[in-house]
């Protein structure tokens, strides 16, 4: 959520920022405005309203004590008048209060001034890319051909048990799956991370909390009897931690790593995009959390980025990485790196990766604050990366190693799945 003061500042500058991300906030922007002005003025009544009846307050004591009772029973009668006001004050405060909290949920947080307009994925920027290009023989197949080939993933089962976008792992499929997770997990800790295992499901203030309600509402699963939702991304639970904690400046950076499954309904995801791997309703990923001063949080972001291209490169796989578009980012970033590896077979990229700055804006609904030196409270940033998401890096694995034997193990996965190669025998 935007901090109030942002908008009323310099809202001119808000809607130019806002107009990066194909968003025209003249209305929001000015209703926004408008309900502040509401806002204040009620309670500038209110605090008249109070002031009034204390005065008056002391005035019957002072007639009661002199004898003057008739004319003190008078003015209690004026009392109970701006009592009655008052409460008719006090429901228009808390429901222009609500309308106003309401109408910020509606506007996305604004993108780093460095950002440039666009519309689509086509107009992101590629800042840096590496590793070969597969030339695979003219034999080669997608990943999901390699998976039943050698039994590593059935997605005919998993249709069947849940549904489309369920794949059941299986064999050395599932031994991939958990030695991509536990290498994921070990590379973040040894970079200082700290493990979380945190819960599947969260209420609706969590998913307020970070953004995904009310803008993703309709891509989460929602379970009505108990009021929880199904975390998309261990982000959700991962950055709730720190939901109205007041944090001091001794305590930056707070570094978190967690693995979990994810579900996502993907609603209108149709054609290529989906086959195989290419998008689930659930996956498991890798998601790394920090809690930044704001005055590091671009350098941050910049570390975070790094160190998703060490575990790219350490997987053997060509990656490259995008700088996203005012159009193609999320509600909530205010900046974000897309990572991306090739697909040999698919002669395509896939996204295995999103690291976002905040900056402010979880923060600011969450309550998540900090003391800096004066002793005065600031709201912290905070930044989110996948390192990684597994679907689409065990497609580009298959499908990049496949060879006339079997496929090849990247050497860093070897001591955790435990075998250097998968064949038909």
């Amino acid at each position: 959520m935007l901090v109030l003061q942002t908008i009323r500042e310099n809202p001119e500058a808000a809607l130019k920022l806002l107009a990066i991300k194909n968003f025209d906030g003249k209305e929001i922007i000015q209703t926004i405005l408008s309900l502040d002005d509401k806002r204040k003025e009620t309670q500038k009544m209110l605090d008249d309203n109070l002031a009034q009846s204390n005065t008056l307050a002391r005035e019957i004591g002072i007639l009661y004590k002199t004898g003057k009772a008739a004319e003190a029973s008078l003015l209690k009668e004026k009392t109970s008048q701006l009592k009655e006001l008052a409460k008719e004050l006090s429901t228009i405060f808390e429901s222009t209060k609500k309308e106003l909290e309401e109408a910020l949920l509606k506007v996305p947080n604004l993108p780093h001034p460095s950002i440039h307009h666009g519309k689509t994925p086509e107009d992101n920027e590629i800042i840096h890319q590496e590793g070969l290009i597969p030339h695979l023989p003219i034999t080669a197949i997608p990943h999901w051909d390699l998976a039943s080939k050698y039994d590593l993933i059935d997605f005919a089962l998993g249709n069947k048990i849940s549904g489309a976008g369920f794949p059941v792992y299986k064999g050395k499929g599932a031994r991939l799956q958990r030695a991509l997770i536990n290498f994921f997990l070990d590379r973040a800790i040894d970079e200082g991370y700290k493990e979380i295992q945190p819960p599947y499901l969260v209420n609706a203030a969590s998913g307020y909390g970070t953004g995904q309600l009310p803008d993703k509402d309709g891509q989460m699963y929602y379970a009505p009897l108990d009021d929880l939702y199904l975390i998309p991304t261990a982000e959700v639970p991962v950055t709730n931690i720190y939901r109205d904690v007041i944090l001091k400046e001794s305590d930056f950076p707070l570094k978190n790593v967690a693995y979990s499954s994810c579900f996502r309904r993907e609603a209108g995801s149709y054609g290529k995009d989906v086959r195989g791997l290419n998008r689930l309703h659930q996956f498991d990923k890798v998601e790394i959390v920090q809690i930044s001063h704001p005055e590091r949080s671009y350098e941050v972001l910049e570390e975070m980025r790094t160190y998703v291209s060490g575990l790219l490169r350490a997987l053997e796989l060509p990656f490259r990485i995008l700088k996203l578009c005012g159009g193609d980012m999320s509600f909530t970033s205010a900046m974000t790196y897309d990572m991306e590896v090739y697909s040999a077979a698919q002669k395509r990229w896939l996204e295995v990766s999103s690291i976002s700055n905040f900056e402010s804006y979880q923060a600011n609904r969450m309550k998540l604050r900090y003391k800096d030196e004066t002793g005065k409270m600031q709201l912290a940033h905070t930044l989110n990366g996948s390192a990684l998401a597994l679907p689409r890096i065990v497609a580009a694995l298959l499908e990049n190693n496949q060879t006339d034997k079997g496929i090849k193990i990247p050497e860093a996965l070897v001591r955790y799945t435990g075998f250097g190669f998968i064949s038909e025998t």
